[in-house]
């Protein structure tokens, strides 16, 4: 994944992305997602390599989509203590993910946990995307 974050990051410094933000970056995790419901049902080494680069490539788009979002709609005066909180919210979601990762997989077994988490990934956007209209609307 790492690969595929750095490949999106370099491209990313060439060809900011200058419209549909919100947009590209719901696609983005959508595309992530997808990518990991490929790894989970890969069964050759090649497929599985570049099932996770690319969802490092999407993942790289959607922090970076995220990270500026956070920086530019929040007040000069409270942007320390956002950047706080949303830090706080990163590193406790590596932690929750691998508990939520380990549990999945003692229940259902690794490759159903592999694509169940890849679902729902998918199913995030899908609801974002009606629940939260103005999110894939944003720009900046």
């Amino acid at each position: 994944m790492d690969l595929g974050s750095l490949v999106s990051i370099i491209i990313l410094l060439k060809f900011p992305l200058k419209k549909q933000q919100g947009l590209k970056m719901m696609l983005a995790v959508a595309g992530f997602g997808s990518c990991i419901i490929v790894f989970g049902f890969a069964n050759v080494y090649w497929l599985s390599f570049l099932a996770l680069a690319a969802a490092g490539f999407f993942d790289g788009i959607s922090v970076v989509v995220r990270g500026t979002i956070a920086q530019l709609q929040t007040p000069d005066e409270l942007r320390g203590r956002v950047a706080a909180i949303n830090m706080i919210f990163i590193n406790s979601s590596n932690e929750l993910g691998q508990f939520e990762s380990g549990l999945t997989s003692k229940w259902m077994g690794t490759l159903p946990a592999i694509i169940f988490g890849g679902a729902m990934s998918v199913v995030v956007v899908a609801v974002s995307w009606f629940k939260f209209p103005n999110l894939r609307k944003v720009k900046y």
